[in-house]
């Protein structure tokens, strides 16, 4: 039973670490027309929760030494349910982004957490990262394709259809209760200071996943703008958007378990690498969004699960896994920010797609790079 609930709790606390951006992409024509945004405005609404990611992850190391790590999970549950049912009340550009700001500040803390937790309660047992993986996916899938429903349904208000999604939290808040009488702080004395840590695997995974996510939140964003500009319908880019998450669902899962079973996980980002670079050229030939679709999510959904693991297979001990977590995802989710931002900014510059597809390649190219000096590290891979 302890099982079943230590899992049910990395189940629901994942869960709820994308519906608050992802629900944001298929409404975001409606939300720039309300409050008169350009491209580059509505951006800062995926960059900005994502920028949060990478600048608040270092405060989970803080708040892991000094309150433990169920209580830090505690605080930022508490976080995102807040930021998200407020978008309910929301009716400037001013008000929408301070949501943003604050429920990226809650995933920023839960994300290096999340890892720590499994290398704490299941130490032996890294096939659980595609629990967290897949439950992430599960959340933005949802989210993303249910948003134009929800609109629809909540009388036309892209408020409410936002703020919906604030009920994700409350399982996760619930289930992490009974954790806290039993809850340890870490006994780690290092000095802040020394948790930046300075290796130079630890640099490789900032810049490989601060790439992966330069291009997963910039297709989260703008993909169904992109179909749009297709000439396909709110509804039919809105299942895109869909197919695009559902597909990482069975990915996320199996990519951890090959990998652990194989030990060579070099050649599965590669695979999930290639795959997204031709996704992204059948979208810059025009071709079928649908098939595109299908690449990209092939390699976003391993791509995702691969980079969490990094820093939990390479690791000495609990504190170091969360430490070079927060690291990693604090550099790359700071870098992943710009995607976004930048696919708005040539939006509004050329006024089509294709240099943003010209850049979102060049990231992929760099990725690449990153991929074949990380490795495999075979020593480390048990």
């Amino acid at each position: 039973m302890r099982f079943v609930y230590l899992v049910m709790i990395i189940f629901f606390v994942s869960l709820n670490l994308r519906p608050s951006i992802t629900s944001v992409g298929p409404l975001l024509d409606i939300i720039q027309t309300d409050l008169g945004m350009s491209g580059v405005t509505a951006s800062l609404l995926t960059a900005l929760p994502v920028f949060c990611m990478g600048l608040f992850s270092i405060l989970a190391i803080k708040l892991n030494k000094r309150l433990g790590m169920e209580k830090s999970l505690l605080i930022a549950m508490s976080l995102i349910f807040v930021a998200t049912f407020l978008r309910m009340f929301v009716h400037n550009s001013f008000l929408l982004f301070a949501t943003a700001l604050f429920s990226g500040i809650g995933i920023g803390i839960a994300g290096p957490l999340i890892t720590g937790f499994i290398k704490k309660y299941f130490p032996n047992n890294h096939g659980l990262m595609g629990v967290y993986s897949v439950s992430m996916v599960i959340g933005a899938a949802v989210a993303s394709s249910l948003s134009v429903p929800t609109y629809q349904r909540m009388n036309e208000s892209w408020q409410h259809a936002l703020g919906f999604w604030s009920i994700l939290a409350v399982p996760a808040f619930l289930l992490l209760i009974p954790l806290l009488n039993k809850a340890e702080k870490s006994t780690d004395t290092l000095p802040i200071s020394a948790l930046f840590v300075k290796n130079k695997r630890v640099t490789l995974f900032m810049l490989f996943f601060g790439c992966m996510a330069a291009i997963f939140y910039s297709l989260t964003a703008w993909l169904a703008p992109i179909v749009q500009s297709m000439g396909f319908s709110y509804s039919q880019s809105g299942l895109i958007l869909t197919l695009f998450t559902v597909i990482q669902i069975p990915i996320s899962f199996l990519i951890p378990i090959l990998v652990s079973k194989t030990g060579n996980r070099k050649v599965w980002l590669l695979v999930c690498s290639f795959s997204e670079i031709i996704g992204i050229l059948i979208l810059l030939l025009n071709y079928s969004p649908w098939i595109a679709t299908v690449f990209l999510g092939i390699g976003a959904g391993g791509l995702f699960p691969l980079a969490l693991l990094l820093p939990i297979q390479e690791a000495k001990n609990i504190e170091e896994t969360v430490s070079w977590s927060a690291m990693m995802q604090f550099g790359g989710y700071l870098l992943g920010a710009l995607g976004p931002a930048f696919i708005g900014l040539t939006i509004d510059v050329f006024d089509n797609f294709v240099p943003a597809l010209g850049g979102l390649s060049i990231i992929l190219c760099v990725m690449l790079f990153t991929i074949l000096k990380i490795g495999n590290n075979e020593q480390s891979i048990h």
